[in-house]
């Protein structure tokens, strides 16, 4: 395909740091554009799995990610213009502060990165809550840091009072950066949270629909949206060739028959809510079809699986309930000793083991899964060790863990990953009698090696007639 210019009016919502508010401005900022009949692109820069659950309620389109360590920069403008394609607003919630990104990197990963590989305009979110006129200072030094990047416009979050937002207001008026918005303290407006962060959205829909709404609220009535559109309206043409997921896999895969798609089952519900919505498309490119299935409530794969991906979430949170379908448990069982292929991340892994804080699990791995006070988090690069359901022997991927347990594989088991700097951690592993079963702690995005989703549609049972 030849690179052509696409022009969506975008925003990155950015900040100095974590907690100054970027969740409720950017989600609050989609779901009110959205209210006014715009169609609303929604992107989390960073591997982040629970925030676009909230982008998707605001928007009624996927919540897509943009990590420039997982998946490279090169491929953070096609993946924008992919998603943001026919649509009317595109807005990118930043990650941590605006300039802080993989350790070591620069601004590899970081809020800053993806904006100006965008070319977007960036809001500034800042927690005005214990300060007055050395606000000026803090935005002077985050719009005059790179002069590559546009700080384009400010909104105050937890403003005390009409007093405090005026002395806000004129401290920031010779600065250059405009106030776009003042949002007051609002303790009520907060989403739960727990030991990974915000409680993902589908586990409380009917909560999380309202907290969205008075998100939208508050925005609507703090900030200027017309001066807010304007500068996202204002963003220069983006010469790129949009990501397409059937172009990445290069066509159906081999083993897949003229009319015959295998099924892939994917795991979803409230325990299983962490994946990234290209890997469902590269499947279907590469010749797959993709069911969803919730292990707390079907009892049974869905009729004619023939692979199965158990991607991230929490089954800690719900371990009483997954072990109590048994049925489920030993269909996943039995699909493995068939020979099914199986993919899982994280949680995923942690479902196939024998057992998860002493409730029975799948049993498909020969370990016990329990948690910890420890969180495990940061990028990873590692190595596929061996041939196997998603990876030749030798493929190198950049991947991502975000945990507080552990599960100790017996011994002897081969790894799923051989980490680069093996010195962070013992990586998890591949089990399954068979080899096809591949399991590990490491997220990885498919978009950056989309061999994996390929591969393991080659896999798959074939279908029978």
């Amino acid at each position: 395909m030849s690179e052509r210019c696409v022009n969506p009016p975008r925003l990155v919502v950015a900040a100095p740091s974590s907690g100054s508010g970027k969740t409720t401005v950017a989600t609050g900022m989609m779901a009110a554009f959205t209210e006014a009949g715009l169609t609303v692109s929604a992107h989390k820069a960073g591997p982040d799995y629970i925030d676009p659950g909230y982008h998707a309620l605001a928007t009624g389109r996927p919540g897509r990610n943009l990590d420039a360590y997982l998946c490279g920069p090169e491929r953070i403008a096609p993946l924008f213009a992919h998603a943001a394609a026919g649509t009317q607003l595109a807005v990118v919630e930043g990650v941590m502060g605006l300039f802080d990104g993989a350790a070591g990197g620069g601004d590899l990963a970081s809020t800053a990165q993806v904006a100006k590989l965008l070319k977007a305009p960036v809001v500034l979110v800042v927690d005005a809550s214990s300060q007055s006129r050395s606000v000026a200072a803090l935005v002077h030094g985050f719009a005059s840091w790179d002069p590559e990047l546009r700080v384009a416009g400010v909104v105050l979050n937890k403003v005390a009072s009409s007093l405090h937002e005026a002395l806000l207001r004129d401290a920031l008026e010779g600065s250059g950066v405009p106030v776009l918005g003042a949002l007051r303290r609002d303790a009520g407006a907060d989403t739960p949270s727990r030991h990974l962060g915000l409680v993902p959205a589908a586990e409380r829909r009917a909560e999380a629909v309202e907290s969205v709404a008075a998100l939208a609220a508050r925005v609507r009535e703090g900030c200027d949206m017309e001066a807010l559109l304007a500068l996202a309206r204002s963003a220069p043409p983006l010469p790129v060739t949009p990501w397409e997921a059937a172009a990445e896999v290069g066509g159906r895969a081999p083993s897949v028959n003229r009319g015959e798609r295998p099924l892939v089952a994917v795991a979803g519900g409230a325990a299983f809510t962490f994946s990234y919505a290209e890997h469902a498309e590269l499947l279907r490119a590469a010749g797959a079809e993709t069911v969803v299935f919730d292990p707390l409530r079907d009892e049974s794969l869905p009729e004619g699986t023939r692979g199965l991906v158990v991607g991230g979430g929490f089954p800690e949170v719900y371990g009483p309930q997954l072990s109590a379908n048994k049925p489920l448990r030993l269909a996943v069982r039995e699909f493995v000793a068939a020979g099914g292929p199986v993919a899982a991340e994280c949680a995923g892994m942690l479902y196939l083991a024998a057992e998860l804080d002493g409730e029975e699990m799948c049993g498909v791995l020969d370990g016990a899964a329990r948690m910890t006070g420890r969180l495990t988090l940061g990028y990873r690069e590692a190595v596929a060790v061996d041939d196997n359901v998603l990876a030749p022997a030798g493929l190198r991927v950049r991947g991502h863990e975000f945990h507080r347990t552990t599960l100790e594989p017996r011994a002897g088991s081969p790894p799923a990953w051989g980490l680069v700097r093996p010195e962070r951690r013992k990586e998890g592993f591949v089990g399954g009698p068979s080899g096809n079963v591949h399991a590990s702690y490491l997220h990885v995005h498919w978009a950056a090696a989309p061999v994996m989703a390929r591969r393991f549609v080659e896999k798959c049972i074939p279908c029978r007639g």
